[in-house]
């Protein structure tokens, strides 16, 4: 996402843009938080808008506002040009704090809807339903104002282009925004379809990704000057970036992890690992439930904001079962598993497929359903109280708000039993008691809202986490859990040969977008690996095809984010946000399925779309890491590791339990093929083979030898 304020923009309408926007209407909070209490299905309504035929939580959640709200559509657009009105649309999501504050003070009240209704077309957009709405319209309020957050309200000249952005506006704000844009709008239509012009012009100019001049080649020191450029940002004592506010971003450090290992650099290895620990000791973990928040509102990691996202979680399942087979750190094998349980518990579908969020607030109140106060937990603990309030900082200088407490540790386990005379063992036991007792006790509470789409490319990312999980802790289970996603995505995501971004029983969303494809040909990908099934593989090479087909972008080498050009601006993301750059990811896969196939035409497209980025990964390593991933496969030695016979799954699996930078595993029972297994299966036995830039070692027959042979070539 992009947070400057587009000058030129600026500076060619400035007269124009601040008659339009009063700057003291220009409040961007981007704050995320939970929703209000769901009303009763017996409850009578005064107000019911087209939003209640939708399966969206967030929708449905305004579905009896006063405001005749409508879903985003061709025919909503097409209505507002009939009318010549213009349009309102607002963007949220259904664990967004400040979007139901906005609807409490306005959306609900008959005075404000009065005012939408008389002159606008207005138009609810849940973002995670339709993220590509959300990003281009996000794109245009932070050219116009600098910043972005939700909820997002833009106001639209009937043909869709902005007008007028920004973010939580109270009521009377709003108010006197839409009264003002209305009437300068009737006055001079010339100038608004001017301004809105320049507007877009400028989301095109953003997303506009020069050719390739000249053939550039990657070397390992643009990376390091990279790194060397974004190491001033990172906070060494207390882990992640520096600021206020703290966001894992495992994108980032999964990079780092590889990078750290592959270039010798200990500060960056340093830096990792903190972040790992300090992390697991804050707040932003639940220290009872398991699973992680969505960010830290402090600098230690301490306070969050409690709203649970699928695509967190299921990123942080790998990269913690990363690092174990890296560190080989007990705690973040358990903090895996315990992750694990809370995604079983709260998040599943029973059909497999997993939720999109919980809701950060529950009766009305942010956290209540997470905090605890000193009496509830005296009460709950008995004479173990002490020992708990020590580890879990329960003392008045840590309280939180209205003596309330957020479990967070201050220090390490190993200080803490040396402390306090106990063994880790003692300790262990100690906390597994407390968590079953105060999780019983939670579970007495109001539980938070539950936004219950099936989204595809969060899906396929927990898809990677369990596989991950697998390789690094060999439990069958979590194959099987990964295997049942894959299942229940082709089941109800994948129709026609076509993939929908969200699925939920009744839902009318059609939309796949480039993340949902190179997502889960990634996770398909990663099922063959694991498993050896050439099915899986076949999916990953149909959907990275399909990609390459229909979402190619003519003007350069990169991919759009959209299938069809129906916004007012395409958009081709290519920086990480919360989750990897989908066109990173789509250059991965073409040089990963480019080295099985031995298909060099996707080989020379992945490396072609890491040469466009040098420079934008020298300038802000911190968000195209998911291209840095891309670069490390290029600039250090990348290893094609294949295991072909009878027992090829079983030393395949121990291999990939090992950490191994930079490589590509493949393997087959059988004879195959497949050119990776052309003239290498021998009836009776099963061999490695460790090949390296087309070079291959002797095959060998054990786990062991075939390491040996990595450090030969040195791989680490």
């Amino acid at each position: 996402m992009l947070y400057f304020c587009y000058s030129n923009i600026l500076n060619m309408s400035k007269a124009f843009l601040f008659s339009y926007i009063p700057l003291r209407f220009l409040m961007v909070f981007v704050l995320f938080s939970g929703c209000k209490p769901q009303a009763s299905n017996t409850e009578e309504h005064a107000y019911t808008n087209a939003l209640i035929n939708e399966t969206s939580p967030y929708l449905l959640q305004h579905a009896h506002n006063p405001v005749n709200w409508v879903p985003w559509s061709e025919k909503a657009l097409e209505e507002a040009k009939e009318q010549d009105k213009l349009i309102v649309v607002s963007i949220g999501y259904s664990s967004c704090h400040w979007c139901h504050v906005m609807e409490e003070e306005s959306f609900e009240d008959p005075e404000v809807a009065a005012v939408m209704n008389d002159n606008f077309i207005n138009i609810k957009v849940d973002r995670e339903e339709r993220p590509d709405v959300d990003q281009v319209y996000m794109t245009a309020v932070q050219l116009m104002t600098g910043r972005g957050g939700w909820p997002l309200n833009v106001i639209l000249i009937p043909n869709g282009k902005p007008l007028y952005g920004g973010t939580y506006h109270t009521k009377t704000q709003w108010i006197k925004v839409l009264s003002e844009i209305n009437k300068k709008y009737k006055e001079d239509k010339k100038g608004a379809e001017e301004y809105a012009n320049k507007v877009v012009q400028g989301v095109a100019e953003v997303n506009f990704i020069p050719q390739l001049a000249t053939e550039m080649e990657l070397q390992p020191q643009l990376l390091t000057q990279a790194i060397n450029t974004w190491k001033p940002q990172w906070d060494m004592e207390l882990g992640g970036n520096l600021g206020q506010q703290k966001f894992i971003i495992p994108v980032n450090l999964n990079f780092l992890l590889d990078y750290a290992a592959l270039s010798k650099d200990l500060e960056a290895d340093v830096f990792v690992e903190n972040t790992l620990n300090k992390v697991i000791q804050g707040g932003i973990y639940d220290h009872i439930g398991g699973g992680f928040f969505r960010y830290s509102t402090d600098p230690s990691w301490k306070v969050p904001h409690f709203e649970k996202m699928l695509y967190d979680n299921a990123q942080l399942l790998s990269l913690y079962s990363k690092a174990y087979t890296i560190y080989k750190d007990p705690e973040y094998k358990r903090i895996v598993l315990e992750t694990i349980d809370f995604l079983d518990r709260e998040m599943k579908n029973p059909e497999g497929g997993y939720y999109a969020a919980i809701d950060a607030d529950s009766e009305g109140e942010e956290g209540a359903y997470y905090i605890w106060n000193e009496n509830e937990l005296r009460s709950n603990l008995g004479d173990q109280y002490e020992l708990f309030a020590s580890y879990y900082s329960i003392n008045k200088a840590s309280a939180w708000e209205k003596d309330t407490y957020v479990l967070h540790k201050k220090g390490t386990d190993q200080d803490f039993v040396k402390k306090h005379g106990i063994t880790i063992g003692e300790l262990q036991t100690y906390t597994k008691n407390w968590q079953s007792i105060l999780l019983k006790q939670r579970e007495l509470r109001v539980h938070p809202r539950i936004d219950d789409k099936i989204i595809t490319s969060w899906n396929a990312l927990l898809i990677k986490g369990f596989l991950d999980a697998y390789k690094a802790f060999g439990d069958e289970e979590y194959m099987f859990r990964a295997e049942s996603i894959y299942e229940f995505l082709l089941k109800h995501a994948y129709v026609d040969s076509k993939l929908v971004h969200t699925y939920k029983k009744g839902s009318k969303q059609q939309e796949g977008f480039l993340e949902d494809y190179t997502f889960l040909a990634d996770a398909s990908l990663s099922l063959y690996e694991n498993s050896l099934d050439t099915s899986y593989l076949e999916l990953s090479s149909e959907l990275t095809d399909y990609a390459l087909a229909n979402f190619s972008d003519p003007g350069s080498e990169m991919f759009r984010y959209n299938e069809q050009e129906s916004l007012i601006a395409k958009i081709i993301k290519t920086d990480d946000g919360v989750m990897p750059s989908p066109n990173a990811v789509m250059a991965r896969n073409l040089f990963r399925l480019g080295q099985i196939f031995y298909e060099t035409d996707k080989l020379s497209k992945a490396e072609r779309m890491a040469t466009i980025m040098v420079n934008p990964i020298q300038e802000a390593a911190g968000n195209y890491a998911a291209w840095g991933s891309l670069f490390l496969e290029h600039v250090y030695p990348f290893y094609e590791i294949v295991v072909v016979g009878t027992n090829a799954e079983e030393l395949l699996n121990a291999l990939q339990s090992e950490y191994i930078p930079n490589a590509l595993f493949a393997g087959s029972a059988t004879e195959s093929e497949l050119p990776l297994f052309e003239d290498r299966y021998v009836e009776g036995e099963t061999f490695i083979y460790v090949c390296y830039n087309k070079t291959c070692k002797l095959p060998v027959k054990t786990v062991t030898e075939a390491l040996q042979q990595l450090r030969d070539f040195q791989v680490y």
